[in-house]
């Protein structure tokens, strides 16, 4: 008997060390997925107009769940410069953001930075344009039928059918009757 418990206390002893040294590596794992989760990518491009789009999601791919204070700030042609903006949620979707139109027209050297805990930077060259509106529409020349109101439409067809209807149910009704004496 002692044998097969000495051979029990081997193999406890065994798994113990074994637990104990999985555990610190079991929690680096996990250490390293929130480190990662504590970055972020910044996706910095032009409206289309005179102002900047910001797409801010985790460094692994997700978006955004937060809040975050992005502060933007540009260098254009001439060396003009523009801000610090501090950039708002917009509502379009999760982690979107939009400095309005603050930039003129010309090329820009433009930076976005979030502070810390969720520290990033990115930087993009954006080119601005003066805001355009869009086309007038063409004018639509309303005609009236040549044939003088022929084409009547089809509820004079579907006025017909129910009249049809309704004769047929009277006529059923009237001598569908049986007289039981």
């Amino acid at each position: 008997m002692t044998g097969i418990r000495k051979m029990l206390a081997a193999v406890f002893v065994g798994l113990a060390l074994t637990l104990s040294a999985a555990a610190p590596a079991a929690q680096a794992a996990q250490a390293a997925p929130a480190a990662q989760a504590d970055k972020l990518k910044l996706t910095v491009a032009g409206d289309g107009a005179q102002g900047v789009t910001i797409q801010a999601t985790y460094a692994d791919g997700r978006r955004l769940e937060q809040v975050v204070r992005l502060v933007l700030t540009a260098t254009g042609p001439d060396g003009q410069r523009v801000g610090p903006v501090q950039l708002e949620p917009q509502p379009e979707g999760q982690g979107f953001y939009s400095s309005g139109p603050v930039l003129s027209t010309g090329t820009w050297k433009v930076s976005v930075n979030s502070p810390a805990p969720l520290q990033s930077k990115a930087t993009a060259t954006v080119q601005a344009k003066a805001a355009q509106s869009p086309p007038a529409p063409a004018p639509v020349a309303v005609t009236k039928p040549a044939d003088g109101g022929a084409g009547t439409g089809w509820w004079p067809f579907a006025a017909a059918g129910l009249v049809l209807v309704a004769a047929a149910m009277g006529v059923a009704m009237l001598f569908g009757r049986r007289r039981t004496d």
